[in-house]
């Protein structure tokens, strides 16, 4: 089995896994659904290797994802549906299809003109399809997106047909709006659903702002995460240090190694 072609060998090893007499029960037991967190988690830990520029650890992920899609393609063979090779051979065509500016004899000046064409051949598969879905600007952006991703793709896709803001002042202004329609649903007396909705338009302006700046959302996002939990685990040690911890007795001892914690990173 050596000299097996490494991605032979794991579809080998899933099958292997899979199989109704030998395989192993956990896998046997698993279907579409039951892998799906595991799948999606597998993507957020190849976002994070990433993130880490830890090369080592992407590899590693990288593999974990693959067994994913691996996993389904297992399931979905099974199923009598498609198998790994199809997987393969439909993204080579895809790829082929939409690269036309390499593949054939289109001729596009740049990157931005790539994207454009990019996105006017993903518009006319879209058309093309008989999913009995509808077939609008919109359609076909994923409903299981994080919701930060899923509002920059609804933007950009409406953004291709002129619906846009021209000017970045003109997203600060939005927010602006958005923030203050927040602060009149204050009052204890204000409708909670209504809160929602105003929260939820504010983020969503603020998604906008980000596209604006070229800033990608879900990233900023994920960063000011990372920030936060460097932070306060900085301020739990710096209250360890004065035999404290955090508690609403603390608090002002808190928020200083907090200022503390964020000039420090200033200064790096």
């Amino acid at each position: 089995m050596t000299d097996t072609p490494p991605i032979d060998r794991l579809i080998a090893i899933m099958a292997r896994l899979r199989d109704p007499e030998d395989g192993c029960p956990w896998d046997l037991e698993q279907t579409f659904r039951t892998i799906l967190p595991y799948t999606l988690e597998e993507a957020y830990e190849v976002a994070e290797a990433i993130e880490h520029e830890d090369m080592a650890a992407l590899r590693d992920e990288l593999g974990d994802l693959l067994l994913q899609v691996v996993f389904h393609s297992r399931m979905a063979e099974e199923g009598g549906h498609f198998a790994f090779a199809d997987v393969v051979a439909a993204i080579c065509e895809k790829l082929i299809r939409r690269h036309p500016h390499v593949f054939g004899t289109v001729e596009l000046a740049d990157t931005a003109a790539i994207r454009v064409h990019w996105e006017q051949i993903k518009a006319a598969e879209r058309a093309g399809t008989e999913s009995g879905e509808s077939n609008g600007i919109l359609a076909g952006v994923a409903h299981a997106l994080p919701a930060l991703v899923r509002a920059e793709k609804l933007q950009r896709r409406a953004a291709r047909v002129g619906f846009d803001w021209d000017e970045v002042s003109a997203v600060f202004d939005k927010v602006e709006e958005e923030l203050a329609e927040c602060r009149e649903t204050l009052p204890k007396h204000a409708d909670q659903t209504e809160r929602i909705h105003e929260i939820g338009d504010l983020l969503f302006s603020c998604v906008n702002l980000a596209r604006h700046m070229g800033v990608d959302a879900e990233q900023a996002l994920r960063a000011a995460n990372q920030r936060f939990e460097r932070r306060f685990a900085q301020v739990e040690c710096g209250l360890r240090d004065q035999g404290l911890e955090p508690s609403l007795e603390t608090r002002e001892a808190m928020e200083r190694h907090w200022t503390l914690a964020k000039a420090a990173e200033r200064q790096v």
